[in-house]
């Protein structure tokens, strides 16, 4: 039936998370303690996408989108993105960070624009990505959450 659905993470959704990640090179370190704040793409019961955020406050990291190899390029991890993003700003969010090493072209579609690392809010420094996860070398985004997001749809289904 190929029924393809975006719902909120759980702990034991974890394993097969870690798996998605490490498969697209992407760091693991410090994911699982906030795996209540993710959301994962199904298709059919298996996780085939997954995006979250590390809350601090009235500011996030968004961190570990990422989607298998066989479901990319379709517009799933945009609608990931946008279902985080509308998660985080209805939960208080004000401003959302993230740390790239490949993906700096793609996220100012989203409405995110590269910042220096210097205005990084103290909040997210404690954040695993923060401290040796990500390189130095990862492009810092932001973009400002504000109340013009839509409502997240947890129960987001179609038929693909």
């Amino acid at each position: 039936m190929n029924t393809l659905s975006i719902r909120r993470a759980n702990a034991q959704d974890w394993p097969a998370v870690a798996a998605l990640l490490a498969r697209n090179k992407l760091p693991r370190d410090g994911a699982e303690a906030h795996i209540d704040d993710f959301f994962v793409a199904t298709l059919d019961g298996g996780i085939i996408g997954v995006a979250g955020t590390e809350m601090r406050g009235s500011v996030a990291l968004l961190r570990s989108v990422s989607i298998d190899a066989a479901h990319q390029n379709g517009g799933l991890g945009s609608r990931l993105v946008r279902h985080v993003l509308a998660d985080a700003a209805a939960r208080g969010v004000q401003d959302i960070y993230l740390l790239t090493t490949s993906a700096a072209d793609y996220f100012p579609r989203l409405g995110f624009a590269v910042a220096r690392r210097e205005d990084v809010p103290t909040a997210l420094l404690a954040s695993a990505e923060f401290q040796g996860a990500c390189p130095c070398s990862a492009k810092l985004m932001h973009r400002r959450l504000g109340n013009a997001l839509a409502k997240p749809r947890i129960a987001d289904a179609v038929n693909t």
